[in-house]
């Protein structure tokens, strides 16, 4: 150890400082100990590495670092997300969201649409309703004191057709598609739909709103409706009505 290691115990510690000068010490090693030291620890860092690679599976592959199987890849730092859980760390949440996407058969992004609407739907209710014998069902999230519009139209007229404009993100229809025909005239922009079998439209997409849903309340399921206000519009002088209106454009917008 001579020639290596210059051993230097320290000064006595000051009595004020009421210390034990009996402390424990620690060798200082010299420069060349220490470049010795440090190659030797980079030595059995590196023999270390090398055997555990060898003992994981899928060693040596690109795949196989820091992914589990159906799981996605775990940076430095990260941890590993378990399969079913996709790119979201959900933490203790992982077992019902994985259940809940099986047990509705949604994909990730169908799943998160589903949580985001019910959160940006606060203060809105779901709504359910369909034609007469039952084909055609949907749901419908709006506000349960809905603003219905009485066009006076040649068309909305013949059906009395009285309706609420809702985005189309907020439509779902539950069944029945096979079962609906539509029928067009004019511009052609504005799809009556109704069922083949008993002749009720429940629902239709307007010409004020090709992006959205005009919904019939009085084929609404009983319970979820506060209240209705109807107003009237001009629909035989439908341009000009539109284009006053200061909102009715907007109705399908999210």
């Amino acid at each position: 150890y001579g020639a290596v290691r210059d051993f230097v115990r320290p000064p006595p510690l000051p009595p004020q400082l009421g210390l034990s000068s009996a402390a424990p010490w620690r060798p200082r090693l010299s420069r060349a100990a220490g470049r010795m030291g440090r190659a030797a620890a980079g030595r059995a860092r590196r023999s270390r590495r090398g055997s555990v690679a060898a003992a994981s599976p899928g060693a040596g592959s690109r795949g196989g670092r820091g992914k589990k199987a159906g799981g996605s890849r775990a940076g430095p730092g990260e941890k590993e997300v378990p399969p079913g859980s996709d790119a979201f760390d959900l933490g203790a949440q992982s077992g019902r969201w994985a259940a809940f996407r099986e047990r509705h058969r949604l994909s990730c992004e169908e799943a998160a649409r589903l949580l985001l609407d019910a959160f940006e739907y606060r203060g809105l209710v779901k709504h359910t309703g369909g034609c007469h014998c039952g084909a055609i069902r949907f749901e419908v999230w709006a506000s349960a004191d809905l603003h219905v519009f009485n066009c006076n139209c040649s068309i909305c007229t013949k059906k009395q057709n009285r309706h609420f404009i809702v985005p189309a993100s907020r439509f779902k229809l539950l069944k029945g598609a096979d079962n609906l025909t539509t029928y067009t005239f004019n511009t052609h922009r504005a799809q009556h739909t109704f069922c083949k079998t008993c002749g009720v439209q429940s629902f239709y997409t307007p010409r004020s709103n090709p992006d959205g849903y005009g919904i019939a309340p009085h084929c609404l399921d009983e319970g979820t409706v506060h209240s209705i206000v109807t107003e009237d519009i001009n629909g035989k002088e439908w341009e000009k009505a539109v284009k006053e209106h200061k909102t009715i454009r907007d109705m399908s917008k999210p």
